[in-house]
């Protein structure tokens, strides 16, 4: 054996490159909600079971509840069965958080959610960035689903917060 490396090539040209694969955009949002940016953030975070549209949007439909609880987002059936929709790994109140998000599946299949809050000319910008759609079992219609999805969820939480109708 001439050297450790023996089973390289010997020219790194004769390396195939890996296939690239294609790479969907994030899905990215903004709205703004009066108030103060800690208002906002307690809005989103806490009082999301008066807000969110769960008959359309939830595991359960209408009827469950749904909310932030230590590093989870869970949504609760009426009969208390539970759904995690993800798993928060970075909690900066009032500013951000960020979240695997998989609501309805595995773990296995989660993408990733930031929502980042900060004062703007009237109000509380929310910038909802919805990225890591390879981790979808589906990335394609994953991301579809949810670029049609977003926006009438965040308007729900407009109209909760006193904002105005699109």
């Amino acid at each position: 054996m001439d050297n450790l490396f023996s089973h390289a090539p010997a020219d790194p040209s004769d390396t195939p490159e890996p296939e690239a694969t294609e790479s969907l955009e994030p899905v990215v949002f903004t709205v703004v909600v009066p108030g103060a940016v800690a208002r906002a953030f307690v809005g989103f975070t806490e009082h999301t079971h008066l807000w969110w549209p769960l008959q359309d949007h939830g595991v359960y439909g209408a009827g469950s509840y749904v909310e932030f609880e230590e590093n989870l987002i869970l949504e609760t059936a009426e009969d208390g069965r539970t759904a995690i929709w993800g798993s928060i790994d970075d909690w900066q109140p009032p500013l951000s958080f960020h979240a695997s998000w998989h609501p309805g599946s595995s773990a296995v299949w989660s993408t990733e959610l930031r929502v980042a809050f900060r004062a703007v000319e009237g109000g509380t910008e929310l910038r909802l960035v919805h990225t890591g759609w390879e981790g979808a079992e589906d990335p394609a219609a994953t991301r579809a689903d949810y670029l049609a999805g977003w926006p009438g969820v965040l308007q729900q939480f407009v109209r909760f917060m006193g904002g105005a109708d699109d």
